[in-house]
C-alpha cells in the first residue's frame, strides 16, 4: 500500500526547519503533499502563490513531493489528497501541547489519518517562520534560516 502524508502549514516563509521535517518524512512515506494553508484572517509576508512556488523550487525534481495551496479544514485536504498520515514538526514542548490537541481533534474528524510528530534537529529548534519574518521585515539577511533553491 502506498503511503501519502500531508505536511500542512502556512510556511510564511518555508525555513530550513521545515525542509528538515520534509526530508525526514520522505524516509517514512512514499509521497508527501506539502499543503500551504490560506488563512484570510492572517497577515502574511508572502502571498500563497509565492510560498507555493518557493517550496516547489526547493524540491524541484523530486517526484515524491507535491506542493499545493488549500483553504478550509486540513482533514478535508487530507481526504482530497488520499492521505494516510499527517506530518507535524515539533521544536518545543509548547509545540507538542498545541499539536497534540489538533491531532486529537483531527483524529475524531478523520479517523483514517494518523498524525506523526517529527522532532526538529537540536540546531534548528530556534528557527521559526516568525523569527525569519521579523528578520526579513527589518531588512536583515535571513539566508542562514532559509533553504537553498535548486537551479
Amino acid at each position: 500500500m502506498k503511503t501519502t502524508a500531508v505536511f500542512p502549514g502556512s510556511f510564511d516563509p518555508f525555513t530550513l526547519g521545515h525542509q528538515a521535517i520534509v526530508e525526514k518524512a520522505l524516509l517514512l512515506f512514499d509521497e508527501l503533499a506539502i499543503a500551504v494553508g490560506v488563512n484570510a484572517g492572517k497577515q502574511s509576508l508572502f502571498t500563497v502563490d509565492e510560498r507555493v512556488q518557493s517550496i516547489k523550487d526547493v524540491f524541484k525534481g523530486d517526484a515524491r513531493v507535491r506542493v499545493e495551496p488549500y483553504e478550509g479544514l486540513t482533514v478535508d485536504y487530507c481526504k482530497k489528497a488520499g492521505a494516510t498520515h499527517m506530518v507535524r514538526g515539533l521544536r518545543t514542548v509548547a509545540d507538542f501541547e498545541q499539536e497534540r490537541l489538533m491531532a486529537q481533534a483531527n483524529k475524531l474528524m478523520l479517523p483514517s489519518v494518523e498524525t506523526v510528530f517529527l522532532l526538529a534537529s537540536p540546531e534548528q529548534t530556534f528557527i521559526s517562520s516568525t523569527v525569519v519574518r521579523d528578520v526579513l521585515k527589518s531588512g536583515g539577511d535571513a539566508s542562514n534560516f532559509l533553504p537553498e533553491i535548486k537551479p
